[in-house]
């Protein structure tokens, strides 16, 4: 099983981060209202950033590290993956 830390970019211009084992399906609970307290209301969402890690206590490690940065740390870490900022 993987697991995958995830950032997602809110229509409010926010950041969102957390982890599951379901990308697919957690994106859209999220898209639903039915996600995290935090991201109901703020859609629509988009996935800007996601990676696997092979366990989950990894996975929750690398959420709160990534949970802990400055905004900029974190456009920094999606324009380095995928070359755009959000």
């Amino acid at each position: 099983m993987s697991y995958y830390v995830y950032i997602l970019h809110c229509a409010d211009n926010t950041l969102y981060t957390g982890w599951t084992t379901d990308l697919d399906a957690r994106f859209d609970a999220h898209s639903k209202g039915q996600g995290a307290k935090y991201t109901r209301g703020r859609g629509p969402l988009k996935l800007v950033y996601h990676e696997t890690h092979p366990d989950k206590s990894t996975a929750m490690q690398r959420e709160y590290a990534i949970k802990k940065l400055s905004r900029q740390e974190k456009l920094a870490i999606i324009k380095n993956h995928t070359g755009q900022v959000t």
